[in-house]
């Protein structure tokens, strides 16, 4: 059986990571995923907001490097659970991300943040067209960041879509 998600898509606020009490970083997110399709109205794209959780490393590189609105990929499997709350049972099913990317340059996300676009503006591109843009530089994921600097250094990639796995 296989059990795998991909996800690519925004940040819809700041991700806060925890600590259990055993120690472990956990962090919970939702990511803003674009539908290829066009809703009933055929005014505007959909989107999917999915809910996500990372824990130890990948929870610590969110925490410290995401911000709303950031373009992320993540890749996880699908888990669902249950829990009681007030007497009732509540049923959650999410991600749980075992690899994280930052799919954006630290000047490309600033650049947008400067220029007041919202996650929420991303999703007017016409159809055919996704409302991401494809990444020229690709962060390192938490595996890779044992000495990143601060600057996120690193060489351009030269990346068409057909290159991308999802």
């Amino acid at each position: 059986m296989i059990n795998r998600v991909v996800l690519v898509g925004r940040l819809t606020r700041d991700v806060e990571v925890r600590k259990t009490q055993s120690g472990l970083s956990v962090a919970q997110f939702t990511v803003a995923c674009d539908r290829r399709g066009r809703s009933q109205d055929n005014a505007q794209q959909t989107a999917d907001f999915i809910s996500c959780v990372a824990w130890r490393q990948p929870a610590d590189f969110l925490g410290q490097y995401a911000r709303k609105g950031a373009l992320i990929g993540v890749d996880g499997r699908l888990q669902s659970r249950s829990y009681d709350r007030d007497g009732q049972r509540v049923y959650v099913t999410e991600v749980v991300a075992d690899n994280v990317r930052l799919l954006e340059s630290r000047s490309q996300s600033e650049s947008r943040a400067q220029q007041g676009n919202q996650y929420q503006d991303s999703y007017q591109a016409p159809y055919g067209q996704p409302s991401y843009a494809q990444p020229s530089y690709s962060q390192p994921s938490y595996n890779d960041n044992a000495g990143m600097s601060d600057d996120f250094g690193g060489s351009p990639l030269d990346i068409s879509s057909d290159d991308l796995p999802f």
